[in-house]
């Protein structure tokens, strides 16, 4: 979203906030916004999005390759942190994702390699691979195995 339209929801109490993404409370609830400032987040927002009501307003959700993108693009960054326990909750959500809504790979990949160095894509792709060989070995065990 843009950062002009998050500021017509006064219901949401920013705690933080950086070039491409605010994070902000709406009561209990953490949400995080990726402003559109970013060109892949822009790139969601136009392409892979739908609307949903939210506070009598429409807002923008991530369609599955969307969330996909967004998750794939976070990686890098995850794993320079050293921030283990993240890197797994986004690897299981890619998994998850890619295991029950079988989407064109390929096109993801084609995709997000417009947004990340030669070194980074090179690491997703490994990534990508590796997850894909899990569901495929997951999708070999028999009903009787599991």
């Amino acid at each position: 979203m843009a950062l002009s339209s998050f500021k017509k929801l006064p219901e949401l109490q920013i705690t933080s906030q950086d070039p491409y993404v605010v994070r902000a409370n709406y009561g209990e609830l953490q949400i995080d916004i990726l402003l559109t400032k970013n060109p892949l987040f822009k790139k969601v927002h136009k392409e892979y999005a739908t609307v949903q009501s939210f506070l009598d307003r429409n807002i923008p959700l991530a369609s599955v390759e969307g969330l996909l993108l967004l998750k794939l693009y976070a990686l890098p960054s995850l794993y320079r942190q050293g921030n283990f326990a993240r890197v797994g909750l986004y690897e299981n959500d890619i998994a998850t994702l890619l295991h029950y809504y079988q989407p064109d790979v390929p096109s993801l990949l084609n995709e997000i390699s417009k947004y990340l160095s030669q070194t980074d894509f090179e690491k997703i792709k490994n990534v990508m691979s590796d997850i894909q060989y899990r569901i495929k070995r997951f999708r070999n065990i028999s009903p009787s195995d599991r």
